[in-house]
């Protein structure tokens, strides 16, 4: 929640790859934006990963493995992706002060919910780096990948169907529709 409000102004809080693939399929960025967060989003994953095992040394832990209930993780993704498209850009709620807490509280109840079973992992950065400190099982990476990227682009894709005119000004200028 803090880094949310921390970094929201600046660049719109674009800490999660998910995330902004459904802020992209949403219409708010392009893909142009895209591409530069989501490189930024990994490599700062990796580094986080290193400097936290750099100081607090190597994992001493079994990486966790989902066993197939990566759908946890996905619901969660959903849910966040969704309060960010419905509390961060949409129309309705234009320069609100409470983005930051409503999607701070989805990824805490995200973490106590499934937490145990996914790792509370809705980020395909935290997932890589994760990986890198050996604490999810690289093998299975495409578990937390997969269900995050498909929980960002479903909820992109509800928001759209549920708010049909909250467009953007250059996406509804380039639709013959609108």
């Amino acid at each position: 929640m803090v880094m949310v409000y921390a970094g929201g102004h600046v660049s719109g809080a674009h800490y999660n790859p998910a995330v902004t693939l459904a802020v992209l399929l949403r219409g708010r960025i392009t893909l142009a934006d895209a591409v530069p967060y989501w490189i930024a989003q990994l490599a700062a994953a990796v580094a986080a990963a290193f400097a936290a095992t750099f100081v607090a040394g190597p994992a001493q832990v079994q990486a966790l493995s989902p066993s197939g209930r990566a759908i946890g993780a996905a619901l969660f993704t959903f849910a966040l992706a969704y309060v960010v498209l419905n509390a961060a850009t949409s129309k309705d709620h234009p320069g609100n002060s409470f983005y930051g807490l409503a999607i701070g509280f989805t990824v805490a109840a995200g973490a106590f919910a499934v937490g145990g079973v996914s790792g509370a992992v809705f980020n395909p950065a935290v997932a890589v780096g994760a990986a890198s400190m050996g604490l999810l099982d690289w093998s299975k990476i495409w578990l937390w990948l997969a269900a995050d990227l498909v929980g960002g682009a479903l909820a992109g894709a509800a928001f759209l169907a549920l708010n049909p005119d909250d467009r953007s000004p250059t996406e509804a200028a380039h639709d013959p529709t609108a």
